[in-house]
């Protein structure tokens, strides 16, 4: 009887170890930026009449989850200052990039007027990296 019982714990213990002890979660892209001193409140009046519409039209077509923005301190002056989060669904979702565009010509205007507006803001404010970070939940 204890030779089956061994055998079963085996089984039991090589299938634990074939599964994963986590499922995949959302992806969420993290903007590291930059505002310079004396911009901060030019660039948060940018966040609510442009970035805020633009990602709650995002969020009702389905393109994203979630959005969110972080004031940061930072340790020197090459550090961000800023967060700017955009949550997706899964790494599929990320692959929108046509629709997500055409929800910004919608909101916020053509691709060029975009361009053009980011170059002005880069007088002020500079977007130091973007990564990803997905998250993993725990079974």
């Amino acid at each position: 009887m204890s030779t089956c019982l061994a055998a079963s714990s085996l089984s039991l213990s090589a299938r634990a170890q074939d599964e994963r002890a986590y499922t995949e979660g959302p992806v969420t892209e993290v903007a590291y930026i930059h505002v310079d001193y004396g911009h901060f409140d030019e660039y948060v009046d940018w966040l609510n009449s442009t970035w805020k519409p633009t990602m709650e039209a995002m969020k009702k077509a389905g393109l994203i989850i979630d959005y969110k923005v972080f004031r940061l301190t930072p340790k020197s002056p090459d550090q961000p200052n800023m967060y700017l989060w955009i949550t997706y669904k899964n790494m599929a979702a990320l692959d929108k990039g046509v629709e997500q565009e055409a929800v910004a010509k919608k909101v916020i205007c053509s691709t060029e007027c975009q361009n053009k507006a980011r170059v002005a803001r880069s007088d002020y404010r500079k977007v130091l990296g973007t990564e990803y970070i997905r998250e993993l939940i725990l079974k």
